[in-house]
């Protein structure tokens, strides 16, 4: 992540919003509710249809501008100035991280708040992770998406957020056609529950592509998540 030495009660942060702004979690399972949000920086994937490059892509972004290293204490004294129960813990890729969470996730859980990490599900999340209190939204990138699938796809740590029974996997379609490949990854990697997303960055592609896979994600009894920030902030930057 760095050439410098850091301490171990800091993390690489890129942006944090939900305080000063209040905001909602956007997409899966627990889409709408109110939600702060802790984006890290740092990627290991780098899929061509990521709407978060600046946490990765240094041929458009310079890595001292677009983040930090911040202390542990400061992103607890931060969420706790609100009163919203939800943090959700986004990327980039956090678990690469992971380990320099643990006194963070400990202290937010310790006073009663709960916590979500979004992940592209190519890290097999920490022992100290799996504790009451903590989510993991899995998200495997597919080839549409712009991602390389021999990398994207890892059974090992795919196997481990189903066996943790504290994961839920959303996959982000294109349209119609990726359904079938969501099918085929579910069935081998035994992945449940399923949340299908509609990929989009304007209201009417949003609501175009839900309705072209509505009704085989229903047949497939899998759940449909729609990308709240897009249809209420037209994807506006710390909403």
């Amino acid at each position: 992540m760095s050439g410098q030495t850091r301490h171990g009660d800091e993390v690489l942060v890129a942006e944090r919003f939900g305080v000063e702004v209040p905001t909602f979690q956007g997409e899966g399972p627990s889409c709408g509710q109110p939600a702060l949000f802790i984006r890290l920086s740092r990627c290991n994937l780098t899929c061509t249809g990521c709407d978060t490059k600046q946490t990765w892509d240094w041929s458009q972004y310079k890595p001292a501008e677009v983040s930090a290293w911040v202390k542990v204490a400061e992103l607890v004294r931060w969420a706790l100035s609100s009163p919203v129960e939800l943090v959700v813990i986004t990327g980039g890729e956090p678990l690469i991280q992971q380990r320099r969470l643990l006194p963070l996730v400990r202290e937010l859980l310790a006073v009663g708040r709960r916590i979500e990490f979004e992940t592209n599900g190519t890290l097999a999340p920490h022992a100290g992770l799996l504790v009451d209190g903590v989510r993991f939204n899995v998200s495997p990138k597919l080839e549409s998406f712009g991602a390389d699938e021999s990398r994207s796809i890892v059974p090992e740590a795919l196997a481990a957020f189903a066996a943790s029974g504290r994961a839920a996997f959303k996959f982000v379609a294109t349209g119609p056609a990726d359904l079938g490949r969501i099918a085929d990854l579910v069935e081998e990697h035994r992945l449940a529950p399923v949340w299908v997303m509609p990929e989009g960055t304007t209201a009417e592609a949003v609501i175009a592509t839900t309705r072209a896979i509505a009704d085989q994600v229903a047949a497939s009894r899998w759940c449909l998540t729609t990308r709240l920030h897009t249809l209420a902030f037209e994807n506006a930057s710390g909403r």
